[in-house]
């Protein structure tokens, strides 16, 4: 028995009667729990409840063969389905029938396979909602009130919401035009008749398990399809093979075409592509390509009443995906181990699942930076990484050194001809680590690797024999010790302040402290995280009736003189574009930051493709600009002392509900007193934002002026200005900047993805003016930010002498210094908080 078309019926139950609806109507509300349409057994692996179901229902069929999948859309756990707490809202397919041995005619639900997620990052709990609003917004709240997410759609005539029979959940208006289009904002799949575009990314899954964004992705440029892995400097493992250029091609898009990933680089050729489509779309197969957790571009089709997969990319040599077995693990012609197996050197690493050896492996005690010292590395010859960038030359003492004095480095590998002299690469992202042997390598060649570790695990690896013979012979004086230790500890307690709490009440003006307890029980146990970088996490809060964001320091990149700075810093100051700080905690190692919440997270969520918000248009990008500078302002130039920012990028560029911007976290600020001119200090901040005076380390607030130029041209322009996903001679922004400025070719560096910006092209243009006035290489050629503030208000003209050599390459681009720098990796803070 097969059927073409859903027909809509309505199959009931002792406690439901659920129509076969396809599409909703304005104020509308689904509930997250059992009164919607859901599987019979919970314990099936999983459980969803549907709200709208494009689905044939089958009546009093007796065997799975006799139904095929057709599409729905409501809440799938993304947990253990027994137990779960955590469901995405979400489109997937699903096989629908009614057993003949049901009772009132008991839906039964099977082989349910997910192709778009609307809030990956944030699952919700039990009694969340869904609601198409009157004003035409479709918006996600969990239980407790809390938005989650939103298509933004408030104002824009929306009357309606389908699930269309591809799969493509839209809003509709009066005249039937679709307003809003789960396709235009993908996943980690591609249905058919759905379009990949140019600069937009399909993200995978994070693991088996974890259906967070991950470290891997597939994008199409101009020259063809790319997939990457790596967050902050990622490298490319699979190419496609199809021709074409960034120069001869404008415009490109990925189809699912013919069972596989094709790259259409034309009008005339999407023009065919639709007629295939369509004529696909109604076939009977039933299929869709996701990029999986592990790398693998998998085409799926229903065949023989089952899902079954096969690989899209054409990579020959199974380890040469980024996780052929996982993080840490090793791969070797196609077998998976983890590292210190073969040294004898076990304890460190065990397997995420012994069942699943292709899982990875992890480290069996976490690394923590509070100091050098604590950390050590596991040499581990002969392997490499997929597809390693080398940064520089050096020796390998050098670049031992320099990932042990970086705490966001996991791993360094060293190729060498001999070990005074080879290449070096640090690894923020710890993927698979690939076997090589010596053949591998031409003129005595070696490739190791050195993973970081915690020192005291590495000492603590004895024999089971040694082991068992320290155990015996130190029980009795370790249990001497432990009475002793506690002894000790007590008394301390009661006769000495603690460590920690850094005599911070002697600071005037401080915000309100709160105990640790309190932002436990403020953030529901620290359960609701919206956002973690290299200095901690961030949670969601309600303190009263105060929405608020907590950050919990980690310990891994900020410590006591950066907590300190933060809190002195903007402790007692306040202004409309700076992020209000309203508490903070120091209690015995617990230290906690409180500030107000911020919906519309951090600007790098609006304005980087790899984001899925919607682009901003003109105005909106303007007014930003704007606040920004009126904050730094304000830090330059109001304040008892000059305050010096020295992290200004996107992720520190925080929007509220208005989209009002204001500048956050001030962990690196460095106070400057007003009788100095310039300060002396370590170099610090993130790369790609980095002044070139910089390298002297002799500062003034002009490195914020600086940095603020960057950002406005990450704004203009709608991309990183260090972005390794773009090919070599496209990597760096602002030498684009200054190429097309000596070439008069500006308007090629306009973001796409802003419809309006053509209609300001006056306006655009004095940006990129005053972005270039702000990237002069000598900084006393650069303008105040009051100047600034005063450009953008039209009381002062841009400087028209500009020098357009921007560029000072040691700073602009320099891997190597990391032993000497106190550099910030790109948070993943885009959240709201």
């Amino acid at each position: 028995m097969k059927w073409k078309d859903p027909i809509p019926i309505c199959l009931t139950s002792p406690t439901m009667s659920v129509p076969f609806a396809l599409n909703a109507e304005l104020s509308t509300v689904w509930h997250n729990n059992p009164t919607l349409l859901h599987n019979k057994y919970p314990d099936d692996n999983f459980l969803m409840r549907i709200i709208l179901p494009r689905i044939t229902a089958i009546p009093s069929v007796e065997y799975l063969s006799d139904s095929v999948p057709s599409f729905g859309c409501g809440f799938f756990c993304a947990g253990p389905a027994t137990t779960c707490d955590a469901y995405i809202f979400s489109v997937f397919f699903v096989n629908a029938f009614i057993a003949t041995t049901a009772i009132d005619g008991v839906v039964e639900l099977q082989s349910p396979e997910v192709i778009w997620v609307a809030n990956r990052n944030r699952p919700v709990g039990e009694n969340a909602t869904v609601q198409l609003t009157e004003l035409g917004d479709l918006v996600l709240y969990d239980a407790d009130g809390t938005l989650v997410w939103s298509t933004n759609t408030t104002g824009k005539s929306v009357v309606g919401m389908n699930l269309t029979g591809s799969g493509n959940l839209v809003l509709l208006d009066r005249a039937n035009v679709e307003v809003w289009r789960s396709f235009d904002h993908p996943t980690d799949t591609l249905a058919v008749s759905q379009m990949l575009h140019l600069g937009q990314k399909l993200i995978a899954h994070t693991s088996v398990t974890n259906w967070a964004e991950g470290k891997l992705y597939l994008t199409v440029l101009a020259d063809g399809m790319h997939a990457f892995a790596g967050i902050d400097t990622p490298l490319e493992y699979y190419k496609s093979p199809t021709g074409g250029s960034v120069a001869t091609n404008k415009a490109a898009y990925i189809a699912l075409n013919n069972d596989s990933l094709e790259v259409f680089t034309s009008f005339r050729e999407i023009e065919a592509l639709d007629y295939h489509i369509q004529l696909h779309a109604n076939s009977s197969g039933l299929e869709f390509a996701r990029l999986d957790w592990d790398g693998h571009m998998r085409l799926y089709r229903w065949e023989n009443d089952s899902w079954v997969s096969s690989d899209i990319f054409d990579i020959s040599d199974p380890c040469s995906y980024p996780l052929a077995c996982g993080e840490y693990g090793i791969c070797s012609h196609g077998q998976c181990s983890c590292p210190g197996v073969a040294l004898e050197q076990t304890g460190l690493f065990e397997l995420v699942d012994a069942r699943e050896v292709n899982r990875g492996c992890f480290l069996t005690s976490s690394l923590s930076c509070g100091s050098a010292g604590k950390t050590s590395f596991l040499a581990v010859p002969n392997v490499t990484q997929f597809n390693i960038v080398y940064n520089w030359t050096t020796d390998e003492e050098h670049c031992k050194l320099s990932c042990l004095n970086d705490c966001s480095c996991r791993a360094s590998f060293f190729q060498h001809k001999d070990t005074s002299s080879g290449f070096c690469f640090l690894a923020s992202d710890i993927f698979s680590l690939k076997s090589v042997t010596a053949q591998s390598y031409s003129s005595n060649f070696s490739s190791l690797a050195f993973v970081k570790i915690q020192d005291s695990t590495h000492k603590s690896l004895l024999s089971k024999e040694k082991r068992a013979i320290v155990l015996v012979a130190g029980s009795l004086s370790f249990v001497t010790s432990v009475i002793v230790a506690v002894f000790i500890v007590l008394r301390r307690n009661r006769a000495e302040p603690l460590e920690d709490e850094y005599n911070i009440d002697c600071f005037p003006g401080l915000p309100t402290r709160f105990s640790f307890m309190d932002l436990k029980s403020a953030t529901g146990d620290f359960s609701r995280k919206i956002g973690a970088g290299g200095s901690g996490s961030v949670f969601e809060g309600q303190i009263g009736d105060k929405h608020v964001a907590v950050k919990r320091l980690d310990g891994i990149n900020q410590g006591k003189r950066e907590f300190l700075a933060e809190v002195e810093t903007i402790g007692s100051i306040n202004h409309i574009h700076l992020v209000s700080l309203i508490g903070f905690c120091a209690e015995r190692t617990h230290r906690l930051l409180v500030y107000e919440y911020m919906p519309n997270g951090s600007l790098d969520k609006w304005i980087f493709q790899n984001h899925h918000a919607a682009p901003l248009d003109w105005k909106t990008r303007l007014k930003i600009i704007t606040d920004v500078a009126k904050g730094l302002a304000y830090l330059h130039s109001d304040c008892r002392q000059t305050i010096a920012h020295l992290d200004i990028k996107p992720q520190n560029i925080l929007l509220d509900e208005m989209f009002t911007a204001k500048i956050s976290d001030f962990g690196l600020a460095k106070l400057i007193d007003r009788e100095q001119s310039s300060v002396m200090t370590r170099l610090r901040g993130t790369v790609g934002y980095l002044a070139p005076e910089w390298l002297t380390s002799v500062i003034t607030e002009k490195v914020d002026v600086y940095s603020f130029g960057v950002v406005i041209m990450e704004i203009l322009c709608g991309r990183r200005n260090l972005d390794y996903s773009q090919p070599e001679e496209s990597r760096h922004l602002i030498s684009i900047l200054q190429e097309s400025a000596k070439n008069n070719q500006l308007l090629d560096l306009i973001d796409p993805g802003c419809i309006d910006m053509g209609l300001y092209l006056d306006d655009v243009f004095r940006m990129m003016n005053l972005a270039m006035w702000c990237l002069q290489v000598d900084n006393n050629r650069r303008p105040s930010m009051s100047m600034v503030v005063k450009t953008l208000d039209g009381t002062m003209d841009v400087e028209t002498e500009l020098d357009f050599d921007l560029i000072h390459l040691t700073v602009a681009s320099r891997p190597a210094g990391r032993n000497t720098m106190t550099l910030q990796i790109d948070s993943v803070l885009s959240g709201p908080r």
